[in-house]
């Protein structure tokens, strides 16, 4: 195990490199003068000027990928233009109410997806599969920020069940913290829970299908034990699997969500970068969301061993 975990571990080092190569282009793959578009209209040449020696667009590409992949390494991730603040201070501001969102999110998700897949792939062709089928091609269909305006619209104008938008910080209290977070993690993991439910109940008929399943029942196991114990854990592997190649989903609808319901996370700090041009910004928050990705992405295969042993070798 500890053999196949550094196999796995080495073998992502290369996809960061190319991660963080990727995302320090963007500063030279952006069309015209960045220094000049940051300026503004307004600006003189010596603004200009100032700027491209700030970002560095005066020095040669490799030379300044080097300095800027050396303070990265060590926790370095430049200055904002505008505010003139460390782009990882701003980020620590930020990134307590995106990962609160993104844990709750994927916490509902699969608390209420795989159930239903199971119990859609059990209960093939009646009611319960046809409402599971329907939902899952609704939420694929409906963009994140028309539920998010719509659940705003039902559960806080109309009910006043929940905050209209705003964040509230653990320690002003866990209810009020979770008041706020609750429609936009459904808004966020609608597309989620449509995708998971889908790839369940695909497995899952497959699985159920198989002679041992046959064999459980004949020995009059209840749906139950079933389902659960002996099928779920065989059809766990593709699961897990779009489990994490989802976490995708949640990072780019996070960007959409914190906008939509006025959470001050990295999403709003994202788009707030893009509009006045803070390109070392961008690129901090690029590189977290992708180094994360690539991460859970490492998490996954890992589970991987666990889950089916025979991976390993």
């Amino acid at each position: 195990m500890l053999a196949y975990t550094a196999r796995r571990a080495l073998a992502t080092i290369p996809v960061m490199g190319l991660v963080a190569l990727f995302v320090f282009s963007l500063l030279y793959l952006a069309p015209g003068d960045p220094a000049a578009v940051m300026a503004g209209d307004q600006a003189t040449a010596a603004d200009v000027e100032r700027i491209r020696a700030t970002l560095g667009l005066d020095r040669p590409f490799l030379v300044r990928f080097g300095e800027w992949l050396w303070n990265v390494l060590h926790g370095d991730l430049g200055r904002s233009i505008f505010t003139d603040m460390p782009v990882t201070d701003l980020i620590g501001q930020r990134v307590g109410p995106t990962l609160s969102l993104m844990v709750l999110t994927l916490i509902l998700s699969i608390a209420i997806a795989v159930p239903l897949g199971v119990v859609a792939a059990w209960r093939k062709g009646e009611f319960i599969d046809r409402f599971v089928m329907f939902f899952a091609v609704l939420g694929f269909s409906l963009p994140v920020f028309v539920v998010g305006y719509l659940l705003a619209y039902v559960f806080a104008l109309k009910l006043e069940w929940f905050p209209v938008q705003g964040y509230s910080p653990p320690q002003n209290g866990f209810w009020q913290f979770l008041r706020g977070l609750i429609l936009p993690s459904f808004a966020l993991g609608l597309v989620y829970i449509a995708l998971i439910a889908r790839i369940t109940r695909a497995t899952m008929l497959e699985v159920i299908s198989q002679d041992y399943i046959r064999t459980a029942r004949a020995k009059g196991l209840g749906p139950t034990s079933i389902l659960f114990l002996h099928a779920l854990k065989n059809a766990s592997l593709p699961i897990v699997t779009v489990i994490g190649i989802g976490v995708g989903l949640l990072i780019g609808g996070a960007v959409v969500t914190e906008s939509v319901f006025a959470i001050p996370g990295l999403g709003r700090l994202t788009v707030d970068a893009i509009l006045r041009r803070d390109y070392p910004i961008i690129q901090g928050v690029v590189l977290l969301f992708s180094f994360s990705y690539v991460l859970i992405n490492l998490m996954v295969d890992l589970l991987y061993s666990l889950l089916d042993p025979r991976i390993r070798y």
